[in-house]
């Protein structure tokens, strides 16, 4: 099987090959991302350090895209959909809501959280369980929701 960062690579050529420009550019960013982080660790990344970076891209993507629509940039905000649709194509499969739901339940009940004292704690049990599969930031609210139920 290939690894993630494999599978970009051919995926880049591919879309070079084929002409797809769109693609070729967001995968070309992907490529250098995960480059640079090679470069400053002084190492080749674990798959899990792949799903994180790739992850990260996606988050900026959103964050990006929300500007973007604030400022009613349609045509931006559609170039960030697609740059976040293809990245997300290589990270694990995406938890749906409800299953977040659960795991913050489960994994609350599990470490005693139960207040918002306990958010940080909580995030942190949840951090290996969600990077990759879940926007943060809808894991922190669903956290919250939680705790000041």
């Amino acid at each position: 099987m290939m690894t993630i960062k494999e599978q970009i690579q051919t995926d880049w050529k591919n879309a070079l090959k084929s002409k797809d420009k769109e693609k070729a550019s967001v995968l070309s960013m992907a490529k250098s991302a995960i480059l640079y982080a090679e470069k400053e660790s002084k190492s080749e990344l674990s798959e899990d350090r792949i799903i994180e970076i790739i992850a990260r891209e996606v988050k900026m993507r959103r964050d990006a895209a929300a500007e973007f629509e604030k400022g009613n940039r349609s045509d931006l905000v559609e170039q960030s959909r697609f740059e976040i649709e293809t990245l997300l194509s290589y990270l694990p499969k995406q938890l749906k809501e409800e299953e977040i739901i659960e795991l913050v339940e489960n994994t609350a009940k599990e470490i005693g959280a139960n207040n918002m004292k306990d958010m940080g704690k909580l995030m942190a049990a949840l951090k290996p369980l969600t990077t990759g599969k879940a926007d943060g930031k809808l894991v922190s609210t669903l956290v919250k929701n939680y705790l000041t139920k």
